[in-house]
């Protein structure tokens, strides 16, 4: 394919002292220079997301659209703000500055009967529907499955034909480290309770990468009540962790960040502690030192080799990337065998080795690595198998909320009417209570919690009631994750060993976007190669606006039944019979089911 394009539309030099990120992550360095940014539509005033209950748009339900696209854009929300880089490596929330300005201007002018059709990252039409049908549809990185690789992707990409989505980077429900955090906490609960007699007091955990996804990790672990290393090549990330709350304190050494954790593990007191290096360099270094953690895992950007930093000084490595990216893929490939081959040998010692779900160790696999055994299996389970399916079984999953109106006191007052819509879980008061104490605001205020089938229709309902009755300032974002019990076929993460042997068939995403389009969603979403990379993995996004009107509840109660209800008709039909349970419990029609 070629690849050439006017001087005009060629990225320009990056502002590095105004974007201290620019240099590690923009695209100018991972060799996609000839990419068509279109710069010269780059706004002026730096995008933030409108606060209030003021309309630029026709509906609330575009005007929220419009305000999740601009949250995810946010500098202190986003990765790569020139770029429009969310996160997850090259995550973006428009294919470019132009399309971004189009894709503005058709949300300011569409009609309450109309829907705009997004076609990764670019508005490319506008259909004339009905109210209740959703103001916004979207499709990110879809390839025909003979042709979906990572180099084809690449191809379309510096043409200017696609963007890579991630989750929800292109779908505009990017509510920063937050989002993940819950799913994060439940894993490492799950993992205190199955090998550590229900706490992770008085243990170490050691883990890698900073990122918006992975810096959830940190957090999570303290959350349980355990100490965590973790090991980040870029160090201004492991600064802006620390700043944004997420890691305690940063080490300014490996002997320092090891003298830390054992104190705190000997007080057993919860504590992080960043430190910048190369996880294929230090894992190897704790085996040398006789080190042996509890548990070891990680969540570095590894589903794109041109996103995993390999080993190396950091500026000689990133200089690399932008010379000669075959040879810095062929680097990371090396690195990311090192990588997991340290996490295998810190297994066999004894500590319990998780995948956290960035195709670490599908790509040491690639690189000649073993990692399965005679039937298989991953030699060690990725978190969804080995912790969190029974909770995908009863439909529970990372719903979230973000309030427009921009005032962090709308999340705190559904916080509460949270707590008393479900006074007896104990596990929810306990995260809502971490959540507040610990978990900082970035962009606009929001708050995710996994609820399960019934439960969410059920407090959709009681948000939808709290902005009619005023007692929030602004309509509220509904949404979740593309990580949910019934809306993604990722056989190296959220479907790997399924029961059935189902882990690759793709129809269920299919069915829960076509779903939640039937069911009245604001907007729905369907992407390729989020988590994972291309050709990898395919899932479906779901957002509703609570606007408080009548018309809307009934939506609510439609919408957010269909979406979990995807995850028990998923799961029993892969024959779980939790999912059965609950679909004989909680009255989910299955027509195999007796």
């Amino acid at each position: 394919m070629s690849s050439q394009f006017p001087a005009e539309t060629a990225t320009p030099e990056l502002n590095l002292e105004a974007n201290s990120f620019a240099q590690a992550e923009g695209t100018k360095f991972r060799g996609d220079a000839k990419r068509p940014m279109y710069y010269e539509f780059k706004p002026e005033e730096t995008i933030k997301a409108k606060h209030g209950t003021e309309l630029r748009c026709k509906t609330w339900e575009a005007e929220a659209a419009l305000r999740m696209l601009e949250n995810n854009l946010d500098p202190a929300v986003s990765l790569v703000y020139d770029e429009l880089i969310v996160y997850g490596g090259a995550g973006r929330a428009a294919r470019n500055w132009k399309e971004y300005q189009t894709i503005v201007s058709t949300l300011k002018n569409l009609e309450a009967d109309e829907t705009m059709l997004v076609q990764s990252g670019k508005a490319v039409g506008v259909l004339k529907t009905w109210a209740h049908a959703p103001r916004v549809l979207i499709a990110n990185s879809n390839i025909v499955p003979a042709w979906s690789t990572q180099e084809y992707f690449d191809e379309l990409d510096k043409m200017g034909l696609m963007m890579y989505g991630q989750m929800t980077a292109g779908s505009w429900i990017y509510i920063a480290t937050q989002g993940i955090l819950q799913g994060t906490y439940e894993t490492f609960a799950a993992m205190a309770d199955k090998h550590f007699n229900g706490t992770l007091a008085g243990t170490i955990t050691v883990t890698a990468g900073l990122g918006g996804m992975s810096g959830a990790q940190p957090l999570a672990v303290t959350m349980n009540d355990g100490v965590c290393l973790v090991i980040e090549p870029i160090d201004e990330r492991v600064k802006q962790k620390v700043r944004e709350g997420y890691v305690d304190e940063q080490a300014d050494s490996l002997e320092h960040a090891l003298q830390i954790c054992q104190d705190k593990k000997a007080a057993r007191q919860g504590w992080s502690v960043g430190l910048t290096g190369n996880a294929a360099t230090v894992l190897p270094q704790l085996l040398e030192l006789g080190f042996k953690a509890d548990i070891v895992t990680d969540q570095t950007s590894a589903h794109d080799l041109m996103d995993y930093i390999p080993e190396g000084e950091i500026g000689e490595v990133l200089a690399l990337r932008a010379g000669n990216p075959e040879e810095f893929k062929r680097q990371a490939l090396k690195s990311i065998v090192k990588h997991c081959q340290a996490m295998l040998d810190m297994q066999a010692q004894g500590t319990v080795a998780v995948d956290y779900g960035n195709n670490l160790r599908g790509q040491a696999e690639k690189g000649g690595l073993r990692v399965r055994d005679e039937n298989g299996q991953f030699l060690y389970p990725g978190f969804v198998p080995g912790y969190i399916r029974p909770l995908f079984c009863e439909g529970k999953g990372p719903f979230r909320w973000a309030a427009l109106s921009g005032d962090p006191q709308d999340i705190l007052r559904i916080d509460r009417a949270l707590l008393e819509t479900f006074p007896d879980n104990k596990m929810l008061a306990r995260w809502i209570e971490k959540a507040q104490a610990k978990v900082p605001f970035i962009g606009l205020p929001a708050r995710v919690c996994w609820l399960g089938y019934g439960e969410r229709e059920k407090f959709g309902l009681v948000i939808n009631d709290l902005v009619a009755r005023g007692e929030v300032k602004a309509p509220i974002v509904i949404g979740r994750d593309h990580l949910d019990c019934g809306s993604v076929a990722s056989p190296n993460r959220e479907t790997e060993g399924m029961k059935d042997g189902s882990d690759a068939v793709a129809d269920w995403p299919l069915l829960n976007a076509l779903a939640n389009c039937a069911s009245g969603a604001d907007w729905v979403s369907l992407h390729n190669g989020g988590g994972v990379g291309i050709g990898n993995s395919t899932h479906s996004g779901m957002v509703i606006v609570a606007t408080g009107t009548p018309g809307k509840a009934e939506r609510l109660k439609r919408v957010l039944t269909t979406d979990p209800g995807m995850g028990i008709f998923r799961h029993a039909d892969a024959g779980y019979e939790i999912a059965e349970n609950v679909a004989r419990e909680r009255g989910a029609k299955i027509p195999s089911l007796k």
